[in-house]
């Protein structure tokens, strides 16, 4: 971006850091409570310079990262944060002319990370149930200019993707291990799938999942960024850091009944499978308890009423 142009958007940014997208347009005037900033002054001109308001107050303008556009993005839901979003490009080794099929746009975050990377000749192909979050993703994209690599569905995934052969596909659902069949179903042989959980029980459940289908190459990582304080002479980490946000889980597409599905180790495989058989007698016992509870409070209740009749 040499020089801004009329339908461009900009990172307006104030001395205390706060940040401020905007779609120029000439005529146009941008207002905060410090004072105005006509659109004219910006078209036309170099970014990487500072603008003042009517009454003096300064911002710098600024071309837009892919990471401004995530935070700046209206939503109704939780967005997935930049440093996951990167680590997922990566590893779902995204690049011009790829395809990719993303399940839970939400407000579409994910979606403009993916569609960026893919672009101008790949294409993204998105799955939202919820009827106002895939408008609010519509919007989002076609205000940034991603629409035309992107294409919106809003139903459900429990029958399967409408594409197949596709290079990658990503789920962020509440249970991703429900959709293992659809995901290997519209991959290509040897695929990336990857998915997103906020908690280790469904990153547990979503592992164990993966090791009963075929995919191999299973790996499982959570991404945590610590910001410096830059104060000259006293630098360190700032008193807040982004820690956990979600598990990352990746994995590929292998064929059925591939060798590389016995790679587990018998003595691992056995030990594997010991924890599963405890965890289901745990979860017995816990729900033989809450029964037994249960029977003997509505037999201290049927008491009560007894002793009340008479």
């Amino acid at each position: 971006m040499s020089a801004a142009k009329e339908g461009d958007l900009v990172l307006l940014v104030s001395p205390d850091r706060r940040h401020y997208l905007v779609r120029l347009k000439r005529g146009d005037m941008w207002s905060s409570h410090k004072g105005n900033i006509h659109h004219d002054d910006i078209i036309g001109r170099p970014l990487g310079r500072t603008l003042y308001t009517h009454t003096g107050a300064g911002y710098l303008a600024l071309e837009p990262s892919t990471h401004d556009l995530i935070h700046q993005i209206p939503r109704s839901s939780q967005i997935i944060y930049s440093k996951d979003a990167a680590q997922i490009a990566l590893r779902l080794s995204l690049y011009p002319g790829r395809t990719i099929v993303e399940a839970g746009t939400g407000s579409g975050g994910l979606t403009l990370v993916l569609a960026r990377a893919v672009m101008p000749t790949g294409r993204v192909y998105s799955y939202e149930t919820r009827p106002d979050s895939y408008d609010m993703a519509q919007e989002n994209l076609d205000r940034l200019g991603l629409l035309p690599y992107v294409t919106l569905y809003n139903q459900d995934i429990a029958g399967g993707f409408h594409e197949t052969d596709v290079d990658a596909v990503f789920l962020d659902l509440r249970e991703p291990d429900m959709f293992l069949d659809q995901a290997w179903n519209a991959l290509k042989g040897s695929g990336f799938f990857g998915a997103l959980v906020p908690t280790i029980n469904q990153a547990s459940a979503l592992i164990a999942t993966l090791q009963t289908r075929p995919f191999g190459d299973i790996q499982m990582e959570e991404i945590l960024v610590r910001p410096w304080k830059l104060t000259p002479g006293r630098m360190r980490p700032e008193d807040r850091m982004i820690a956990h946000s979600a598990f990352l889980v990746f994995a590929r597409k292998i064929e059925a009944q591939d060798p590389s599905l016995g790679w587990m180790p018998d003595k691992k495989r056995r030990a594997y499978l010991g924890k599963l058989a405890m965890a289901e007698r745990e979860r017995q016992t816990l729900e033989a308890q809450a029964e037994a509870e249960a029977y003997a409070e509505a037999e201290l209740a049927a008491a009560d009423g007894d002793e009340d009749a008479e």
